[in-house]
């Protein structure tokens, strides 16, 4: 089966989703289109088509096409969870890093179906939020891990397999992998970093000291984020770009290599290098 996932307010009347959807059902495959972020609007979906929820599917799926841009695609990683169904981006966004095709390029959906792509693999980040020595949280990034303020100036520590590698007061800081590299951490003065290598990038947002740098770090280490100084002052910690907690004072934020891949469907047709130099330009 292969799975369809458009978002809605990128596809609008999901004109392209039809097309392709025509295109596969053509050529004998058997589709479901599983929606991205239409369930507190529902009336964005045109009432004429069937939808399904991905996360119910996925153990069936060889191929997920992601309809619209890195958001959604994000979106469709975290619905997937642990399930190693390839991913391939048709581009509706502004940037889209991560999508191998544009909408001129459908004609090269029913050979990806059949199976015709190399198999890109992307390193996850495994993040676990600990707080009095008990867990608050754990998650999965494939893009990226951040400590942020509303809006205030933060103090934080940085540890890296226990030893200390910054220390200062700032927006935040950005964990990455290379495939987050060109996202929000290469807006805060982060190195751009080849998708299908293994490193953990260390990123600071607007510090307030000089010497505070980039780190770009072995897989196998674990870094360790300290909240300190906040005073009243709050701050959040977001993966892949969701919210998912309000920090406190002496917080620990522990970011290691996760278990689980992300897998996307590369069909050659522009190398990362060619892909950077015209959307970075």
């Amino acid at each position: 089966m292969i799975a369809l996932c458009p978002n809605p307010f990128r596809d609008l009347e999901l004109k392209l989703t039809r097309d392709c959807l025509a295109r596969l059902e053509q050529a004998g495959f058997s589709c479901a289109i599983c929606p991205v972020f239409a369930d507190d609007e529902p009336e964005a979906l045109p009432e004429d088509l069937q939808y399904h929820k991905l996360a119910e599917i996925a153990s069936d799926c060889t191929l997920a096409i992601v309809i619209g841009g890195d958001g959604t695609i994000l979106s469709v990683v975290r619905q997937l969870r642990i399930e190693s169904v390839p991913m391939l981006g048709i581009n509706l966004g502004t940037k889209g890093f991560m999508a191998n095709l544009e909408p001129e390029d459908l004609d090269k959906i029913v050979p990806a179906a059949n199976g015709e792509y190399h198999l890109s693999k992307r390193m996850m980040l495994e993040v676990e939020l600990q707080r009095n020595g008990e867990v608050i949280c754990r998650d999965h990034a494939l893009n990226d891990v951040v400590l942020h303020g509303y809006g205030d100036c933060i103090g934080m520590t940085t540890y890296c397999n226990g030893d200390r590698v910054s220390q200062f007061s700032g927006d935040g800081i950005i964990l990455s992998t290379p495939t987050g590299s060109t996202g929000y951490s290469m807006s805060a003065g982060g190195p751009i970093v080849e998708p299908e290598a293994e490193n953990i990038i260390i990123s600071p947002i607007c510090p307030h000291v000089m010497g505070a740098r980039t780190f770009v770090l072995d897989p196998q280490r674990t870094v360790t984020v300290t909240a300190e100084r906040l005073h009243g002052r709050r701050a959040y910690l977001a993966v892949d770009g969701i919210s998912v907690a309000d920090l406190a004072g002496g917080d620990e934020i522990i970011v290691r290599r996760s278990p689980h891949y992300t897998l996307m469907a590369d069909l050659g047709l522009k190398s990362f290098y060619d892909i950077a130099y015209e959307k970075l330009r």
